[in-house]
């Protein structure tokens, strides 16, 4: 595949189409897709989804912040995004006296719109498929490392080179585990702020327990503007900067969806695996998930019990307390999609055939003949060290104070070797890092955290990993002693809180490195990271260095083999579209789940004063008038609803469009049982979890009062 016609071409003669599965390239669509998409109910063409020459909805798609996704829905630069994209920027101008996490943030006027430092936005001008180039001086010959290191020398020459803006960047994605690379042209605008958010108890209703669930009834949704210079172009924060005029933004529909309704969601997937032979499936349900799952559930139980008896830990820990919930019921729904739905067997009975296909062809056999018997001996080989992979990066990872330490290695060395001004520098970061980690941190909180991490990780890994603790001073018997440590390490340490860190850092030299080699948690987290990378990181780098390669070859031999099947790129945080029909589902024998959701159902689950189902008191009130303005239908008020398109983490935010490109819903979820749609998508259970769009310009207009957001956007009956 050295060029993009024949990659086409191989592609369009190769596979049969079917519907609902699926991440697209979009600039891909008028030669893969567009017929089969208009055969489902497409109204538009590919070229009014991607278009380099004029503005088309792709320019009207940005991701947000790095890892979600959001749409211009003005031509003045208003953004929609998910509630949950925006926590962090909420979180991060909120103070107690004025809670916009708790209470909402509708600004009145544009002035009142406020800066949020660290917010931003990309667009995406184009995309072009640079593969003969990248792959110029590739040979087969090469090991894993020598690849790599040429193409990523190829890569440096190619973003050097390449013509662009000055205000663009350029970046250069593999495709097909390295089979196909793409550059990608983008503009990123860093003046965003917020314009409106609903309070947590409508942006995050249901919270934790209705998370990855249906039926749902969050108000999962904010709203930012973009700001640019006065030619348009991206401009750092300053006063005297205007809304950004987008190429596109989109039309908004009062009509609703019904069942078999035509759907798109177009946005930046982040990551998916669903190619991996079966052996890594098995490994991922019944070894790595199991031990994340464990070590996430004690931290969230200690964070949590802080959480409910004190609203300022309340505040602090909100945002990160949800990112690690989500994983972690993440992982849970992900298990019991794959029990239930039998992938592991079904990718058995999927490598049968292959293998048979494979061996009824010479040709085939002199090039895969081994392929999937090596990748099973690697997987089996590399099991236990990617186990520990797992729990050392979760213990660590999950505790504070230890990841917290892990950042002051750098300093160490230097301190060690005594050149004084590269010492001044990394200092000054330091301190500037931990400004804004002391301010959302209580050491109370994340000792409990640390006890709770260190029982199940001293039970659940070898002595090997941890043994010599003894040597910092603790009991041989130190695994029935976790909470001891844990004291001991807050008691002795400067990383604990900020005036510490400040007065070690006022020290000399020679005196901080002695603080250093005596600080328990440092020295604690160096021990634990020390005993990981000399018994287990090489054993894992070197493991997945081959199966990477085996990986690649098995995706070619399967593009290769198996005729009859359609092959889309892996989701890598490029933009891309799916697309399907509104329809319920059945995950289980008995249980029928209709597509929709109503305010009626908010109400049902309405709890007063709890933290995940209070209700405020003037959308009970809306409710009970039934005042729904233009947004109801049938007296009833819309919230969510679901259809089968093929959407992961990085959709969150992303448009839901209808048959004509208009914006008829916000995604933001997944239901449980189809989390495993990253590795394992079955259009049986597997669905996406949509804001109405309805709900939002109901929340924004009669609970927010923000007509004057409503008067900008494009309406349509």
């Amino acid at each position: 595949m050295r060029n993009l016609r024949l990659f086409l071409l191989f592609v369009s003669l190769s596979f049969k189409s079917f519907a609902d599965e699926g991440m697209w390239l979009p600039y891909l669509l008028g030669q893969l897709n567009e017929k089969e998409m208009k055969a489902m109910g497409m109204k538009i063409t590919a070229k009014d989804i991607y278009d380099i020459n004029k503005g088309s909805l792709k320019d009207a798609i940005v991701q947000f912040g790095g890892g979600c996704t959001g749409e211009i829905i003005s031509e003045q630069g208003l953004v929609l995004t998910n509630h949950h994209c925006g926590y962090g920027a909420i979180q991060r101008l909120s103070t107690l006296e004025n809670n916009y996490v708790n209470n909402g943030f509708w600004s009145q006027q544009q002035s009142a719109e406020l800066p949020s430092p660290g917010s931003s936005v990309t667009f995406i001008s184009r995309m072009e498929d640079v593969t003969a180039l990248v792959l110029k001086e590739v040979t087969n010959k090469m090991t894993e490392p020598e690849r790599q290191s040429t193409i990523d020398k190829k890569l440096t020459e190619l973003k050097s080179t390449y013509k662009k803006e000055t205000y663009e960047n350029i970046t250069i994605r593999p495709f097909y585990n390295g089979s196909m690379y793409v550059l990608i042209a983008t503009v990123t605008y860093k003046d965003v702020r917020l314009v409106g958010a609903p309070p947590a108890s409508i942006g995050a209703f249901g919270a934790d327990t209705d998370n990855w669930v249906w039926p749902r009834h969050g108000g999962d949704f904010s709203i930012f503007r973009i700001y640019a210079g006065p030619d348009n172009k991206p401009a750092p924060y300053n006063a005297s900067n205007v809304p950004y005029k987008p190429k596109k933004s989109l039309s908004i529909s009062l009509k609703g969806v019904k069942e078999g309704d035509f759907t798109m969601v177009f946005g930046f997937p982040g990551r998916t695996n669903e190619y991996l032979p079966a052996i890594a499936v098995q490994q991922t349900l019944e070894l790595n998930n199991p031990i994340k799952i464990q070590l996430r559930e004690v931290v969230l139980k200690a964070q949590k019990d802080f959480m409910q008896n004190d609203a300022g830990i309340k505040l602090q820990y909100s945002a990160k307390y949800a990112g690690i919930a989500n994983a972690w019921k993440k992982w849970i729904g992900e298990n019991l999609g794959l029990q239930s739905s039998g992938a592991v067997a079904k990718k058995k009975a999927y490598e049968q055939l292959f293998q048979k296909r494979l061996q009824a062809n010479p040709a085939f056999i002199t090039e895969y003949g081994t392929i999937l018997t090596d990748i099973n001996t690697l997987y089996e080989a590399a099991a236990p060290y990617f186990y520990i992979r797992d729990a050392f990066n979760e213990t660590v990872g999950n505790s504070e104070i230890l990841n917290q330490a892990l950042g002051y290695l750098n300093l160490e060395k230097m301190l060690t070797t005594g050149y004084t001004e590269p010492i001044k520098k990394e200092k000054e970061a330091l301190l500037a890092a931990a400004k804004a980690f002391y301010k959302d941190y209580s050491a109370k909180v994340d000792e409990q955290v640390l006890t709770r991490l260190l029982e199940v990780y001293f039970t659940k890994t070898e002595d090997a990993y941890h043994q010599n603790i003894v040597d910092l001073g603790y009991a041989a018997n130190y695994k029935e002693n976790a909470a001891a440590i844990a004291h001991s390490i807050f008691e002795n340490s400067f990383l604990a809180n900020i005036d510490q860190l400040k007065a070690a850092f006022e020290k000399t030299n020679d005196d901080l490195l002695a603080l250093l080699s005596n600080d328990k948690a440092f020295q604690f987290a160096k021990l634990l990271r020390n005993n990981y990378v000399n018994t287990a990181a090489k054993k894992v780098a070197g493991y997945q260095d081959n199966i990477n390669k085996l990986q690649r070859l098995y995706m070619q031999a399967q593009m290769a083999v198996m005729k009859d099947k359609r092959f889309y790129p892996d989701a890598n945080s490029t933009l891309r579209i799916t697309y399907g029909k509104v329809k319920g589902y059945q995950p289980k024998d008995g249980v029928q789940y209709h597509y929709y959701t109503y305010l009626d159902g908010v109400m049902e689950k309405y709890i007063p004063g709890d933290y995940e189902f209070d209700v405020p008191e003037k959308l009970r009130t809306l409710y009970k008038n039934k005042d729904y303005g233009p947004y109801g239908q049938n007296g009833k008020m819309p919230v969510c609803f679901i259809a089968a398109n093929h959407t992961t983490g990085g959709n969150s935010g992303s448009p839901a469009l209808n048959a004509y490109g208009q914006l008829v819903g916000l995604n933001f979820d997944r239901v449980w049982e189809g989390t495993m749609s990253d590795i394992n998508y079955d259009v049986n259970i597997c669905r996406n979890i949509m804001v109405d769009i309805r709900y939002v310009l109901f929340i924004v207009d009669k609970f927010g009062g923000a007509k004057r957001l409503i008067k900008e956007m494009k309406l349509v009956k």
